[in-house]
């Protein structure tokens, strides 16, 4: 591999993270984050799904709503700016009520907290804590290392196909 050449792995977390919902799709699709179809319009939302890695770190005994929580705080971490709750509907791909209640659970839990919008004093917008920064960076970690462990089992040359493969799905995906 050359330097000129990205990192396959690297390549293929980017283009998992914007199928997965992030800025480049998502919101609305109608998929599960492993990207089968789902009948229910918030997949997460009326049903015990726990996903693989069974939610972050200090959520206690309730993981339900986990994944959902995790993308809002990936789309939080990844935002300039704090954001509106409408905001992270919108990057999420559930509904302005469902968001709000994400939100008040990552506020429960202190990953993150409503600050008035300076534009807007109507307005609250949502920002990550502290505690919030090193959950979703705890969460990267370890979907970085079960995906390096899974990269494994591929050749090199089955590793660049595959993250080229998905870097173009991904594009076609967001456009």
């Amino acid at each position: 591999m050359t330097d000129s050449h990205p990192d396959p792995a690297e390549a293929i977390a980017s283009a998992l993270a914007r199928l997965r919902g992030g800025r480049g799709g998502g919101a609305g699709s109608g998929l599960h984050a492993h990207g089968h179809p789902h009948p229910h319009p918030h997949p997460h939302e009326s049903h015990g799904h726990r996903g693989r890695g069974g939610g972050p770190r200090g959520w206690g005994g309730d993981r339900a709503g986990a994944p959902a929580v995790v993308r809002m705080l990936d789309a939080l971490a990844l935002a300039s700016d704090p954001l509106g709750v409408s905001d992270i509907a919108d990057a999420i791909g559930v509904d302005q009520p469902r968001a709000s209640r994400l939100v008040q659970q990552g506020v429960d839990r202190g990953w993150v907290r409503r600050e008035a919008d300076p534009n807007d004093a109507r307005r609250t917008r949502i920002a990550l804590t502290g505690e919030g920064s090193r959950m979703i960076r705890g969460v990267r970690g370890e979907r970085r290392e079960r995906l390096s462990r899974a990269l494994q089992a591929l050749t090199e040359t089955e590793r660049d196909q595959l993250a080229s493969l998905l870097t173009k799905l991904a594009d076609g995906w967001s456009s």
